[in-house]
């Protein structure tokens, strides 16, 4: 099975904002070369796992269960950019502000128990939330106007009160992820 752990956008307001810009850049692209997130997909990856066999699920379950001992905390959502480049981009994002430190602590907490099942990263995590990944080549003029309209648009503030291991299904139309654990902070 294919798994990451999340925290999902518990706000509807700051969720529905972050949908209004996915949704700009959508149009940005007219229907070519980007792979929008699925509205109900929107979340903060915390750490990729990848594939795993079935039998290895009670361990990382219990890698997972490390967070629980975190007080639930407030993330602010701030800012758009692009992976690797805005000249380059693979991968559309919006940013996380305040509260990107704690979700970098929560990601550590699990690590070193996921380890033996997550592969490396080849890059140092910045908490992001992908809103799209760009296939093609996106009109540059259109592309770069809305990354500079939205660069210091604060979406709003959610909380996180819990992080979810979720199972990802590939399908052509694109993945559906279902919950597996869903563990709470409580500090």
């Amino acid at each position: 099975m294919r798994i990451f752990t999340a925290v999902e956008i518990e706000n509807r307001e700051t969720l529905s904002r972050i949908i209004e810009f996915k949704n700009k850049l959508t149009a940005c692209f007219r229907g070519r070369g980007l792979k929008p997130v699925e509205d109900e997909n929107i979340h903060i990856t915390l750490r990729f796992i990848g594939e795993v066999n079935d039998s290895a699920l009670p361990d990382i379950e219990r890698c997972v269960k490390k967070v629980s001992t975190y007080a639930p905390f407030e993330i602010s959502v701030k800012g758009v950019g692009a992976f690797p480049n805005v000249s380059r981009p693979r991968v559309i994002w919006v940013g996380i502000e305040e509260g990107g430190e704690l979700l970098k602590a929560l990601r550590q907490a699990m690590e070193p128990c996921l380890r033996p099942y997550a592969k490396p990263d080849r890059t140092s995590f910045v908490p992001h939330i992908t809103v799209g990944r760009v296939k093609g080549r996106p009109d540059p003029g259109c592309l770069k106007q809305l990354l500079e309209e939205f660069e210091g648009t604060v979406f709003g503030r959610s909380s996180v009160t819990e992080v979810k291991l979720k199972r990802s299904f590939l399908r052509p139309t694109g993945p559906i992820y279902a919950d597996v654990l869903t563990v709470r902070l409580r500090g």
